[in-house]
């Protein structure tokens, strides 16, 4: 079955957000979508959010779901802002706790418990969840982190960051809880769909002889052209190049705000007793 599916492309994150949904019942779901945030003066704003919100609205949509593929570290996450709109429930890979257990500690975020309650539901691999007359298939693909799920909604995979364009390759895997040859392992099992599976990547970086900005690929293009998991790559090949290449690679710019906003579901942390919001910037933790 072929779900509908409308990109959002967040130009300061690179980030792509999608809104899938069944065309026959107009039941839908958001994936992965973007708080915007300006590190230059702190301030929050909901734009991209509003137009999640408009675009649904304007086709009639009943938002069901708000899927994140992991807890991200390059953007933050409007899902708690959604949830507070739509009343739809935030879900996350189950190995979220893992991700919380070593990122709280790091922000003294007394507030977040190890167990995934800033969720709605964790969910695990062959998962299932109905998306109207479609349904959604989990998988779970660790390596990025360990909580990155992808989700299979008929012809269609939304694979977060574990996979880019086959010119950019793999996500990387020397975040804490990362690993090489569990990344491996996982683009295995998204390129072990039916070769005609549509493929939607989380983010899209232009390299070297691209111009255009694109999400969309097919499970053949990726074996045959992905530069670091096509087919033909051992494992051990690909753990050498993917951590030869991580160890040249700065920290994402939003990964401190991220992460401490995405462990909460996208909720930011308790105000002071002054009525004050702060994200921590710990020094030297990294």
């Amino acid at each position: 079955m072929h779900p509908s599916i409308q990109a959002f492309f967040d130009p300061a994150t690179n980030t792509v957000s999608y809104i899938v949904h069944d065309p026959a019942t107009k039941k839908a779901a958001i994936i992965d979508p973007v708080l915007d945030f300006s590190p230059r003066n702190g301030r929050i704003t909901t734009t991209s959010a509003a137009a999640l919100l408009a675009a649904a609205t304007d086709q009639g949509l009943d938002i069901i779901y708000l899927l994140e593929t992991h807890a991200h570290a390059d953007h933050l996450s409007s899902a708690h802002h959604l949830r507070e709109v739509t009343g739809a429930p935030v879900i996350i890979g189950a190995k979220i706790t893992q991700v919380q257990a070593i990122f709280g500690p790091l922000f003294e975020a007394d507030d977040v418990t190890y167990d995934g309650a800033a969720f709605d539901r964790l969910v695990e691999d062959g998962d299932t969840l109905p998306l109207g007359d479609l349904t959604i298939n989990v998988l779970h693909t660790p390596g990025h982190t360990p909580a990155c799920v992808t989700y299979v909604i008929g012809d269609a995979a939304f694979v977060g960051d574990t996979m880019f364009m086959p010119d950019y390759g793999t996500a990387r895997a020397d975040f804490p809880g990362g690993s090489a040859q569990s990344l491996y392992q996982s683009t295995r099992k998204i390129l072990g769909l039916p070769p005609e599976t549509r493929i939607f990547v989380g983010h899209d970086y232009l390299p070297d002889g691209r111009t255009e900005f694109a999400w969309e690929s097919t499970v053949a293009d990726q074996r045959a052209h992905n530069v670091h998991v096509h087919d033909g790559i051992s494992e051990g090949e690909f753990i050498a190049k993917r951590m030869a290449r991580d160890k040249t690679l700065d920290a994402p710019m939003l990964i401190l705000p991220s992460l401490q906003v995405n462990i909460r579901a996208g909720g930011l942390p308790p105000a002071t007793p002054g009525g004050h919001v702060y994200l921590r910037l710990p020094i030297n933790a990294l």
